[in-house]
């Protein structure tokens, strides 16, 4: 018998309508399955894998707006690698803990082809892999969209490669050695177990990071928390000692200290059975039959254009992308909605604006969704937004989440202020690739780690829900704003880049990085970055806004009226904290009283 492919099983599913349980039309005939030409299966000792790596990396090193996705997976055992890591490339092991697979060798993002600055050295991954480099360093040079999860390295991390860089996301890793931040200007990480750490620019967060500095913002801007309150990691492939593929699912953790895998990791095994593995010339009619039957979803590296979205319906599902797969919407659609159900996953994903206006790109729970879901929150994990670049884009909102006990874990939304100038696709004009919001939450009890928002018209976040929390805020302004005027005609205050809505009574926000770089025009003035209400529910701590550029724009406060501009002369600023009864620098007293 022939082994069975991605297409005969969907042609069978849609042939029989997918079976009311939900099972595929037709069984695996071999180990491994079939996830295309894009992704490297690499088992320990394959004699030519570092010949394909190499080529690959050759091939997305510069190729910042490719339309190329790879993902390079790496069965249980030891492997002699030197894994480079270009655009749009994600590289995993397939055991149950990192220490499952282990490269002896390098994985490492460089900035060679941009003369060591990595500012935009975004779209690619590692999880799940020990590394140990032989000479005893590795390097991770990045901006946004770029994770480091569930890594054991044995050895040094150096954060940057001698010029400018712009990142970062750090979670569930172990660094043996110390991790050197170097030029890196902001960086978040979440529970790891580090050697120690040096270097610090305007932002740098810890939370349940054995080995983290001591809190000591804003001289040097540490934020260091002990615990995460609630968090879910990303799920995984893997493969079991008799070569049977699952994903699995870990489980919710509170008040959470050090890494998932310490231990036998808790959480669920879903057998590849139960999984329709998609590839871009599936249908959307055959996916969205098998998310209705109760199936999960695996999107292999690729583009997937849409013209309808891909609907959640049912509880618990999760939607994996491999090698930062991309939902590219055509026709003003959404690219994904989620109905009002309890534990869903959406993780590793690119969704990209179309042409023609999309009101929302994704969806969580629909306008008025009530459910109680705190026993089993929906994950978002890895999931970017990309609105315009070298190609048109438009969109009101790209993230809107409605439902309650949402975590997000590493978001980058980002309205593009660059295109692919080598090759004269540049689509990023105020008029021409246009969206208000990067993010709008209207649920209760929504919490962000690691939540990145960039060059939205609008205010950059929205938030109306109760009860919400973002650990760590990185934000740019647009850059391209042609006056104060056309950036908002019914008020000179400007769009705060995080607006929480004056009715909301509790919300803390912890660790914000708001920059201006208002190159269009210089002298536009925001009154206040972040906006909330004065109430002692409501907490700021530890803002930085800057003036970039030597001071190109001024924001007026960090928060409210409160703190110093940062403007030409005086481009950086900070305030300790704000609201709760709380006091900044320079005797900025908040108008609120309450408990901290």
């Amino acid at each position: 018998m022939q082994p069975v492919t991605r297409r005969d099983m969907v042609a069978g599913m849609a042939a029989i309508g997918i079976g009311a349980i939900g099972k595929p039309a037709l069984a695996m005939t071999t180990n491994d399955p079939d996830l295309g030409p894009n992704v490297l299966i690499v088992d320990p000792g394959a004699p030519d894998a570092q010949a394909t790596i190499a080529r690959w990396f050759g091939e997305q090193e510069r190729a910042h707006f490719t339309d190329r996705r790879r993902a390079i997976l790496l069965k249980p055992g030891s492997h002699r690698l030197d894994i480079k890591v270009g655009f749009f490339t994600q590289v995993a092991g397939l055991g149950i803990t990192p220490g499952d697979v282990t490269v002896t060798g390098h994985v490492h993002a460089e900035a060679d082809w941009a003369n060591g600055m990595a500012l935009v050295n975004f779209w690619r991954g590692a999880e799940n892999l020990t590394v140990r480099p032989p000479d005893g360093a590795d390097r991770w040079a990045v901006s946004q969209a770029a994770p480091y999860r569930r890594i054991h390295l044995a050895g040094d991390l150096a954060l940057d490669d001698g010029g400018w860089s712009s990142g970062g996301f750090m979670a569930d890793c172990r660094v043996d050695g110390t991790i050197r931040s170097g030029t890196q200007q902001q960086w978040f990480t979440r529970n790891s177990r580090i050697g120690g750490w040096q270097g610090s620019n305007w932002n740098m967060m810890f939370m349940g990071v054995a080995g983290a500095p001591a809190t000591s913002f804003p001289k040097p801007p540490y934020t260091t928390l002990p615990t995460v309150p609630v968090i879910r990691e990303k799920p995984f492939l893997c493969v079991g000692p008799d070569g049977a593929w699952s994903l699995f699912v870990p489980a919710l953790r509170h008040d959470a200290v050090g890494v998932s895998w310490d231990r036998a990791p808790a959480g669920r095994n879903v057998p590849l059975r139960d999984v329709l593995i998609a590839d871009p010339a599936t249908p959307v009619a055959a996916i969205n039959r098998a998310l209705a039957a109760g199936r999960h979803l695996l999107l292999t590296p690729g583009v997937y254009r849409l013209r309808e979205p891909l609907r959640v319906t049912r509880a618990d599902t999760v939607v994996l992308g491999l090698g930062l797969a991309t939902l590219l919407v055509e026709g003003g659609t959404a690219a994904l909605t989620v109905a009002d159900v309890p534990g869903v996953t959406i993780a590793g994903l690119l969704i990209d604006a179309g042409a023609q206006n999309s009101p929302v790109l994704v969806q969580i729970g629909p306008p008025g969704a009530d459910g109680d879901h705190r026993d089993r929150p929906t994950l978002l994990a890895d999931l970017f937004f990309r609105v315009g670049g070298a190609a048109v884009g438009n969109a009101g909102t790209c993230l809107e989440i409605n439902s309650h006990h949402v975590i997000g874990d590493h978001l980058w939304i980002w309205r593009a202020d660059h295109g692919d100038r080598d090759n004269g696709r540049v689509h990023v004009g105020w008029d021409e690739s246009r969206a208000t919001h990067g993010l709008v939450v209207n649920g209760d009890h929504v919490t962000c780690y690691g939540l990145f928002v960039e060059h939205f018209q609008g205010w950059q976040t929205l938030w109306n829900g109760e009860d919400g929390r973002t650990f760590f805020y990185q934000n740019e302004l647009p850059y391209d704003p042609p006056s104060q005027r056309a950036w908002r005609a019914d008020s000179s205050r400007g769009w705060a880049a995080y607006k929480v809505a004056d009715h909301v009574r509790r919300h803390e926000a912890v660790g914000m990085g708001v920059y201006a770089n208002l190159t269009a025009d210089p002298s536009i003035v925001l009154a206040s970055a972040v906006e909330v209400p004065d109430t002692p529910g409501v907490r700021v701590s530890n803002v930085t806004t800057i003036s970039l550029g030597g001071g190109k724009g001024t924001i007026a406060h960090p928060v409210n009226g409160a703190g110093a501009a940062a403007r030409p002369g005086s481009i950086r600023q900070t305030l300790v904290r704000y609201g709760g009864g709380g006091i900044g620098p320079a005797g900025a007293v908040s108008r609120s009283t309450g408990r901290r």
